[in-house]
């Protein structure tokens, strides 16, 4: 059993009555005060939940903690080096060569490539009236994926899922409060004119408002990640539970309860308090991961001014009449919030239309059946550790030979002369010895290097190292430099073969992450958006829905100097997901696409059978064209071109029909 604290002892750490009546309104009418039977029979629930996840994800701590070592390009000095850089700080102390640090950068920076491109989600048409609402629904999740930076927690959920074997994030629907400056009339309402009367210019206030909404990504700290042991990991939406901690403060939890008080309660109840009374136990964040040093240097500061609290979140499939939450006697999803291990601070169904966990997870690296899998910089860990004793004891046995391991007969030298480790030293030597020489007086032991071939060494486990985890030369930017000449052929082969094997990777995320991100960003954004929004629209946007998606000009959609306005209704749409397949070279040859378009053009019964524009733009893709649409024409513009046999030319020439195009250099129609 986990350990709680009774809110009724004398002992507790609440200086707030538990049992007062604070006046929140709970769920359902329940009575969760932190002093009530309901409470604590609630809290034991869920905390056992909480401690069957972190026993078993605590197992992977020591092992994530030498992949948190092998990503930092220094070590601590030992007793040792500390004492001889005191003597001299340019003598070298132990490092950890960051080769698996270039590994993660480089598999990194193809999933940024992938999958990072706006519009970082796509989305089709469910059924032949979505087209437009499908069109815009791609236009608004890019706004939205734009203002709050979703690229940034996709880079660090992929991070997560090298280093860890497992990232997560939390899809949220989240409001940007603020204020906005209005120009106000001053004056007064005339009930006998029946109209405002103006006294004076209008003046300047400020109004609180929603500035922004939309989904949103908040990461999860793998050592603060409570995921269900019983369900493997890219099942995780078929657990009884998911969840994570989140580090907070008193302040935080205020402003929350001010805002949306119907999602949150209790926080009064933490009172003004100092100290860490408010932590979780399950919180091994700082303890296991070594990132908290610094807080734990400063936690008298912390203590006495941060007011922090731990915030565990957990989402659970529960029946909630066994619960005595109300009287459905069917499995809901429910999320619950616990602060501190002591006090519930929220509890209500999810009420969501996806009906899923709004947590992602991505694990490139999964075996199909363990909730917590094998990293692929865990699985090069022996290499690298390898790797760096390898520099270490070749530094070791440098260090040992460049100091001067000397024989000397202290009756004959000045041994303070021998000892000044400057430069240009002078030895005298001792009056006794004066004129028998200074051959037998210091002799240098020879000194062999053992470790002449560690270096040499060292590029074997290098290639492993990239053999493993995919990162080689070619992805790097690092050109093979032995042997004869590289030609153009072999380097593109080698180049794609490499490739071929992070598409692997990132079509698993694609259809682990990328794919829940995707359609929870949609599904909520038409339960949740309540406020109109403009999108950018690119070109000509009635004639490319029309050559595009064959869809005639639609009407009652505003668009004002390439901005469209949306509407929450214009939303409400079936729509479908157009996962991205992962791929940074597309699968098609644009050498092919590009002699298929030259044949095309130059064939006349080609020409007028085939869409050349389309074929165009589609070639223009594959070739790396990010936008084509941004260069097409607006209605009107476009030239008609009608081809022509050269006897036709010449005849319709001659007839007057048509004319040379003026200013061309060959005398063209």
């Amino acid at each position: 059993m986990p350990t709680i604290l009774d809110p009724g002892n004398t002992g507790s750490s609440y200086n707030v009555n538990p049992n007062d009546d604070l006046g929140y309104t709970y769920p359902n009418k329940v009575d969760l005060r932190p002093g009530s039977q309901v409470h604590k029979k609630l809290l034991e629930k869920l905390l056992l939940k909480v401690k069957e996840s972190s026993e078993e994800m605590s197992k992977r701590y020591p092992s994530w903690r030498k992949i948190d070592k092998s990503l930092t390009a220094y070590v601590t000095a030992d007793d040792y080096e500390k004492k001889v850089q005191e003597v001299d700080d340019r003598k070298p102390v132990s490092i950890v060569i960051p080769y698996t640090y270039a590994a993660l950068e480089t598999v990194l920076t193809y999933f940024v490539a992938a999958f990072l491109e706006m519009p970082i989600f796509k989305y089709e048409a469910g059924n032949p009236q979505a087209v437009v609402g499908a069109f815009l629904m791609q236009k608004v999740i890019e706004s939205q994926c734009n203002t709050f930076k979703v690229g940034l927690n996709l880079h660090t959920l992929f991070r997560d899922n090298f280093a860890y074997g497992v990232g997560g994030t939390a899809i949220t629907w989240k409001k940007k409060y603020g204020y906005k400056s209005v120009m106000q009339p001053q004056g007064f309402f005339s009930g006998l004119f029946s109209k405002f009367i103006s006294t004076s210019g209008p003046m300047r206030i400020q109004e609180e408002t929603v500035l922004a909404e939309g989904g949103a990504l908040k990461n999860i700290d793998p050592y603060l990640l409570l995921l269900d042991p019983n369900v493997p990991v890219h099942e995780a939406q078929e657990g009884d539970f998911i969840g994570w901690i989140e580090e907070t403060n008193r302040m935080t939890l205020l402003n929350d309860e001010r805002y949306e008080p119907e999602s949150y309660f209790n926080a009064k109840y933490l009172g003004d308090f100092k100290g860490n009374i408010y932590k979780s136990q399950y919180n091994k964040a700082r303890t296991e991961s070594g990132r908290g040093e610094r807080a734990t240097n400063n936690s008298d500061l912390n203590n006495t001014t941060g007011q922090p609290v731990d915030r565990i979140w957990l989402y659970c499939t529960i029946i909630p009449d066994e619960w005595g939450l109300s009287d459905s006697q069917y499995p809901e999803k429910w999320l619950f919030g616990i602060l501190g291990d002591k006090i519930i601070c929220s509890a209500r169904p999810m009420g969501l239309n996806h009906d899923q966990y709004p947590i992602a997870l991505c694990a490139t690296d999964f075996d199909g059946y363990s909730a917590t899998p094998i990293s692929r910089l865990e699985i090069v860990g022996g290499m690298q550790t390898h790797l760096d004793w390898l520099f270490s004891s070749h530094m070791t046995n440098v260090r040992k030979a460049i100091n001067d391991m000397l024989i000397v007969d202290p009756s004959l030298i000045n041994m303070n002369d021998l000892k000044d480790p400057q430069a240009g030293k002078l030895i005298r030597m001792r009056r006794s010895a004066w004129g028998r020489g200074v051959e037998n007086a210091v002799k240098q032991l020879n000194v062999q290097d053992i470790t002449a071939r560690h270096i040499q060494d060292s590029s074997y486990l290098v290639d492993l190292i990239q053999r493993v985890t995919g990162a080689t030369d070619a992805l790097s930017g690092m050109q093979r430099t032995s042997g004869e000449r590289v030609t153009a052929e072999e380097t593109q082969y080698v180049r794609g073969s490499a490739l071929s094997r992070l598409t692997k990777a990132a079509k698993i995320a694609s259809l682990q992450a990328m794919q829940d991100i995707g359609y929870q960003f949609a599904m909520n954004t038409q339960q949740l958006m309540e406020k109109d929004t403009w999108v950018r629209v690119v070109g000509d946007w009635e004639q490319l829905m029309a050559s595009e998606y064959g869809l005639s000009s639609p009407s009652g959609y505003e668009i004002q100097t390439g901005r469209m306005r949306v509407t929450p209704e214009q939303l409400m749409v079936d729509i479908d997901i157009n996962v991205k397949d992962g791929s940074v070279v597309s699968s098609d040859s644009p050498q092919l696409w590009n002699t298929l378009f030259q044949t095309v053009v130059n064939q006349p019964l080609l020409f007028q059978s085939l869409d050349v524009i389309r074929i165009f733009k589609h070639t223009a893709r594959i070739m790396g064209a990010k936008d084509i649409n941004e260069f097409v024409l607006k209605a009107g513009a476009i030239p008609q071109v009608t081809p022509m046999d050269q006897g036709v030319i010449e005849q319709q020439a001659q007839q007057g029909n048509l004319v040379p195009i003026q200013g061309g250099k060959s005398g063209g129609y």
